[in-house]
């Protein structure tokens, strides 16, 4: 496995596989990798010959009081993870890399699929992430790239800016891993008290809670909305952000259930803010 700090040197090897007809895969994160990460790095080495794993924490999609500063970083312990599960490169650019002196241009995807949810109290967040995410498809060049579906959000609005920039790959989510207790694995987990960790909880069960009364036949997004926040909000360390059911292609708001939903919160456990969601299609689909 080799690790690459430039642009340039990313760029010779990855002329080099493709020249030997080899498919590139890329895995982009921000690091201090979990489970979740190394499923979708388990699934690119399935489906390509090559999988870059780009590390990065993207300054871009933080808001000025998020945590930006703090977010954890481990660059060996990362190079150990992806080394054990067969990556083949890491990018691992510093900030001036990507953005050096004077960088001034952006990509920004407009309209109700990046003002609902995580957009509604992040505005800046996605104009952050598809920026990031566009440099790199073009720096990598892949044929696939690898996404989790804990961020339903960003994986529907880089779906977007893919076709509507006319992007030539394919993106692939991957379903959310979680704990053996149902916490969504997360990087910023680690932030988390062992109260905290335990309050965590409040977010997957408030989820099952809604499969249930899905399944028992309520369809009225209202319902099962408020039942989920009155779950969560029964925990003294937990703070609802959103709770929001919304057409999983659109990520328009719905009143009653359709045939392609995603059940989507964003909870902040003391100063943590967690997200979680499920997508529900009908059998047709």
């Amino acid at each position: 496995m080799q690790i690459v700090n430039t642009i340039n040197a990313l760029r010779t090897i990855v002329k080099e596989q493709k020249k030997q007809g080899k498919t590139v895969g890329l895995v982009p994160t921000m690091g201090y990798l979990h489970e979740g990460h190394l499923s979708l790095m388990t699934e690119a080495k399935k489906t390509t010959d090559f999988v870059v794993v780009s590390i990065f924490v993207n300054p871009t999609q933080f808001g000025p009081n998020e945590d930006l500063a703090t977010y954890p970083r481990d660059l060996a312990r990362d190079a150990a993870l992806c080394e054990s599960v067969l990556v083949d490169l890491i990018f691992a650019p510093d900030v001036d890399e990507m953005y050096p002196v004077s960088y001034s241009t952006y990509v920004d995807c407009e309209g109700s699929i990046t003002k609902q949810l995580c957009g509604a109290s992040r505005p800046s967040h996605f104009k952050g992430v598809t920026s990031v995410v566009s440099k790199l498809f073009n720096i990598v060049m892949p044929d696939v790239a690898f996404f989790g579906q804990k961020d339903a959000q960003q994986v529907a609005v880089i779906e977007k800016m893919v076709k509507e920039l006319n992007f030539d790959l394919t993106i692939k989510a991957c379903p959310i891993v979680r704990e053996l207790d149902g916490l969504a694995m997360s990087s910023r987990n680690a932030y988390l008290s062992p109260e905290e960790r335990q309050s965590a909880l409040v977010l997957s069960q408030a989820l099952n809670h809604a499969k249930k009364a899905i399944e028992a036949g309520v369809t009225e997004t209202k319902t099962l909305v408020e039942a989920m926040r009155q779950h969560i909000e029964s925990n003294p360390h937990a703070t609802v952000d959103y709770i929001e059911i919304v057409d999983s292609r659109t990520l328009e708001s719905i009143e009653t259930l359709g045939d392609d939903i995603l059940v989507a919160l964003a909870v902040k456990i003391g100063k943590t803010r967690l997200i979680d969601n499920f997508r529900q299609r009908s059998a047709s689909l």
